[in-house]
C-alpha cells in the first residue's frame, strides 16, 4: 500500500546534502527510501527531534559502492558482509543496508540474502509498526498495514508472533517497549502469548542486547504498567528478580515528569529494587554494567545520607564534597520516590545540587612534611583528621587556620 505525500519530509530530513544520496542511487538504477525508526515516529506524530535515520535500497552494498563513488560520496565499510554500508553526508555517517530475506535463523542472529523485493525485505522485520518505508517525496510505502497500527496505537508482530520471535529472542523485550511506546489500550493477546511460550528463550540472547533493551523500555511512557504485565506474566523471571517497588517507579516517573528532570534509565531500574549492596552487586553483574554504572549503582544502594541533611545548604554542600554532584542529584531524587513524598523546596535542592560550588581541599601532604613529619602513616592520619575538621566547620577554615591546627595535632600527639 502507498500513501503518496503522507509525511512531510521536511522533518525527516534536515541536511538537504542527502538528497545528492538519493540521486546517486537513482542513478544507478537502484531506489533509497528511509525505513524504520524516523519514519514511524513522523508518523505518530511524537514532539521533532533530530531522528537517527536508517535507509533501505534495492542496490547490493557493492552496487551502493559504485553508485556513491560516481557522486564523490565517501563510503565507509561498516557491515558490507551483512549488508550495511556507510555513507559520509555532512559529516555524519548514514547507514544504508540492502533489501535482505531471512534464509535461516537460530534465535539469536539470521543468515539471510540479498534481495530486490521490497515486501520480502518488511516481512522479516519484527513488528508492523517498523516496517513502514518512505522516499524522499514523503510518499509512504506500508507492507503489512503499519501506519493504521501506528495511528490506533495497536503493537503486533508481522505474520506469525512466534515465528518472529523464534528468528531472534530479544524480539520479547522488543515487543514490550514498543508497546510501552506506543501502545493504546489492551495489548496484543497472540503477542503477549507467545512472549509467555518463549520466556525461557531470553537467555539465548547475549546480556548485554538485554540490558540495552531494559535501559531503554524503563525510560518509556508506560514502563510501570508495562513492567507490571511482564513480571506477572513471568516473561523476566529467567533475567531478573521480581521488582517490588513499582509504586515508587510511579512515582519517581510523575517527579521527573513534574519538575522537567531528565530522565535517568539506571535511576529508575535503581528505584524498581531498592536495592541494598548485595542485591545492587547481583543486578550489576547480571546485566553486565559497565565500570562506570556499576560504580554509581552500588554506591547509590551503600551510601545512605538522611533527608534532613539536603535541606540545608550547608549539608548540600557537604555532601557534594563527599560524594560528587552526580551521586547527589540521583540520591535526593531516589529518597523523594523512596519515601514517596517530596519537600515544598524540592526544584530549589535540585538547584542547589547543580550550582553550588564544591569546595576543594587546600591541604596538601607537603604541608605536614613542612611541619616536621615524614612518616607517612602519621601524615596520612593528620590530613584525615584535618580534613574532618575543614567539613565540620562548613568549610570555613582557611589554610593558616588549618595548618594552626596541624601543629596542634602533631604538640598533642608528641
Amino acid at each position: 500500500m502507498i500513501r503518496d505525500n503522507y509525511i512531510d519530509i521536511h522533518k525527516l530530513i534536515k541536511d538537504k546534502s542527502i538528497f545528492k544520496l538519493f540521486r546517486a542511487v537513482e542513478n544507478h538504477g537502484g531506489t533509497l527510501r528511509f525505513v524504520g525508526g524516523a519514519v514511524r515516529d513522523i508518523i505518530a506524530k511524537l514532539p521533532e527531534h533530530e531522528f537517527d535515520l536508517d535507509l533501505a535500497t534495492d542496490l547490493s552494498p557493492e552496487e551502493i559502492v559504485e553508485a556513491c563513488e560516481e557522486k564523490n560520496l565517501k563510503t565507509v565499510p561498516i557491515g558490507i558482509k551483512f549488508g550495511t554500508v556507510g555513507v559520509v553526508i555532512g559529516g555524519k555517517i548514514l547507514e544504508i543496508t540492502s533489501l535482505r530475506k531471512n534464509t535461516s535463523t537460530d534465535g539469536r542472529h539470521a543468515d539471510v540474502e540479498f534481495t530486490s523485493d521490497w515486501e520480502a525485505d518488511a516481512s522479516r522485520r519484527d513488528l508492523t509498526i517498523n516496517a513502514v518505508y518512505a522516499d524522499e517525496k514523503g510518499n509512504v510505502f506500508d507492507y503489512y498495514n503499519g501506519i493504521d497500527d501506528i495511528e490506533n496505537g495497536r503493537v503486533r508482530f508481522i505474520g506469525n508472533a512466534l515465528q518472529r520471535i523464534r528468528e531472534d529472542y530479544l524480539r520479547v523485550l522488543r515487543f514490550f517497549r514498543f508497546y510501552s511506546r506506543f501502545g493504546r489500550g489492551e495489548i496484543d493477546k497472540k503477542a503477549l502469548q507467545a512472549c509467555i511460550d518463549c520466556r525461557e528463550e531470553l537467555q539465548q540472547p547475549a546480556i548485554e542486547r538485554i540490558r540495552d533493551e531494559m535501559l531503554k523500555l524503563v525510560l518509556t511512557p508506560q514502563a510501570v504498567k508495562t513492567l507490571r504485565i511482564m513480571f506477572d506474566n513471568g516473561i523476566l523471571d529467567y533475567i531478573l528478580p521480581a521488582a517490588t517497588h513499582l509504586d515508587n517507579l510511579d512515582y519517581l516517573i510523575h517527579l521527573e515528569e513534574a519538575h522537567q528532570l531528565e530522565p535517568d534509565a539506571l535511576r529508575r531500574l535503581f528505584i524498581m529494587y531498592c536495592p541494598d549492596e548485595k542485591l545492587a552487586d547481583n543486578l550489576a553483574n547480571r546485566l553486565k554494567f559497565s565500570k562506570r554504572q556499576r560504580e554509581m549503582f552500588i554506591r547509590l544502594a551503600v551510601q545512605n545520607p538522611g533527608a534532613e541533611i539536603f535541606l540545608t545548604s550547608g549539608g548540600i554542600r557537604k555532601l557534594l564534597y563527599t560524594f560528587g554532584r552526580e551521586f547527589c542529584f540521583h540520591k535526593f531524587v531516589l529518597i523523594c520516590a523512596q519515601k514517596m513524598n517530596e519537600p515544598e523546596n524540592f526544584d530549589e535542592i535540585i538547584h542547589l545540587i547543580n550550582t553550588l560550588d564544591i569546595p576543594e581541599f587546600m591541604i596538601k601532604g607537603k604541608h605536614i612534611i613542612d611541619l616536621g613529619i615524614e612518616d607517612n602513616r602519621r601524615i596520612g592520619s593528620i590530613l584525615n583528621r584535618l580534613e574532618e575538621i575543614w567539613i565540620d566547620s562548613n568549610f570555613t577554615l582557611d589554610e593558616n587556620a588549618l595548618l594552626a591546627r596541624a601543629k596542634t595535632l602533631i604538640h598533642s600527639a608528641a
